[in-house]
């Protein structure tokens, strides 16, 4: 019965709980300053820190997030051959989500990282979609490499949806047929701003491979690149619109596209130029939907998911290719269904029909004065 009762707690330690959830330890020596535990509780560095605490002692400097913690985890997997493996640009819009985890629940213990915690992430950015599914995905990628380095027993990512965009089913608006030429018609050939659309149109690169583009890049009519975000090659043909608009616009040295000093662009300020080119052609589209509405063409002309995968440097089996694919199928199917006939109905069929509908009605409406039982569906 004695061995059931809870330990009494150390003198002057102090728990609490934040506005997150998160238990916190403090050291208090009567009306003195609280002195905030960094280690788990019960470990070895945390009665050690506790007893310098009791003294009045500093704590010794702090050199790295406690073992067992998501900051600990975070910067294990920082430090691995997987990460340097990502491009620059992935590494920095991770890096982001995880920082801001870090400031909220560094100092939680993975195990105690589920399911409800990252549904809360996820739902607490669900007013910027974007952000919402960058953050899952990034936690994903997280959590997927510490399940196969044994750091984790499960990864609480699994199962877990991104949220709807509200814009198109791969977020950013795909550029219409009208919207393309309503900007061909602002932007005549010749015009830095053509060139762009021409090159992200034709290429199907995305902005960080469109401003690295140039003719060392390109040989007996084709340009070959590694692209940066996933660094797969691509091979394509110099399509012959796009010919004549780099042959009649003002191009740089190593690059197609430049500044108005001649220097090549950085994505992000592409990005950004591009995107005032879009508002004043009236157009509301972006770099990334001329990709977008890119391989919508290719896959209306009869590309297959793997020329799609070679043309816009998707892996195999991707997801994305087969979404065009499949809209473009379907978009056949019902141009082919508007072309045949409907199926005509005798006079005869319908009479009988007319006949069995009214004995159907009969049999659900039951007896004169009752209503008819109705199944109800949530």
């Amino acid at each position: 019965m004695t061995d059931a009762m809870p330990r009494p707690r150390p003198p002057h330690l102090v728990r609490e709980t934040t506005r997150h959830g998160t238990v916190v330890w403090y050291v208090r020596v009567g009306q003195g300053p609280r002195t905030r535990m960094r280690e788990p509780f019960g470990t070895e560095g945390f009665w050690r820190d506790y007893r310098l605490a009791v003294e009045g002692k500093p704590l010794p400097a702090k050199t790295g997030p406690a073992p067992g913690t998501l900051s600990w985890l975070i910067a294990r997997h920082m430090a691995s051959a997987e990460w340097a493996d990502l491009s620059p640009a992935t590494r920095k819009q991770r890096s982001g989500f995880y920082k801001a985890a870090e400031e909220t629940a560094g100092a939680v213990p993975v195990s105690q990282i589920d399911r409800r915690a990252i549904l809360n992430g996820r739902d607490r950015r669900r007013d910027r979609p974007f952000a919402a599914n960058n953050f899952l995905k990034s936690m994903r990628a997280l959590f997927k490499w510490a399940l196969a380095a044994d750091y984790v027993k499960a990864d609480p990512t699994h199962g877990i949806k991104l949220l709807s965009s509200g814009v198109d089913d791969g977020g950013f608006h795909a550029w219409t047929e009208e919207e393309v030429e309503r900007f061909e018609a602002h932007w005549p050939l010749g015009s830095r701003e053509r060139l762009a659309f021409d090159l992200l149109l034709y290429t199907g690169l995305r902005r960080g491979d469109v401003v690295r583009l140039g003719r060392p890049h390109v040989r007996d009519g084709e340009f070959t690149i590694r692209t940066e975000k996933t660094g797969m090659v691509v091979v394509a043909p110099i399509l012959p619109a796009l010919a004549a608009s780099i042959a009649a616009s003002p191009t740089g040295e190593l690059t197609f596209l430049a500044t108005e000093r001649g220097r090549p662009f950085v994505k992000e300020s592409f990005g950004n130029w591009f995107g005032k080119a879009c508002r004043e052609a009236g157009c509301p589209g972006s770099a990334h939907g001329l990709r977008k509405a890119g391989a919508r063409r290719a896959a209306e002309e009869g590309a297959t998911e793997a020329q799609l995968n070679a043309l816009f440097g998707w892996a195999d089996g991707s997801r994305e290719s087969a979404v065009y694919t499949r809209t473009a199928n379907r978009a056949k199917l019902a141009r082919e269904a508007r072309r045949n006939p409907a199926p005509v109905v005798s006079v005869r069929d319908r009479t009988r029909k007319a006949s069995i509908s009214q004995t159907v009605a009969k049999s659900v409406v039951g007896p004169a004065g009752q209503e008819p039982t109705r199944k109800i569906i949530m």
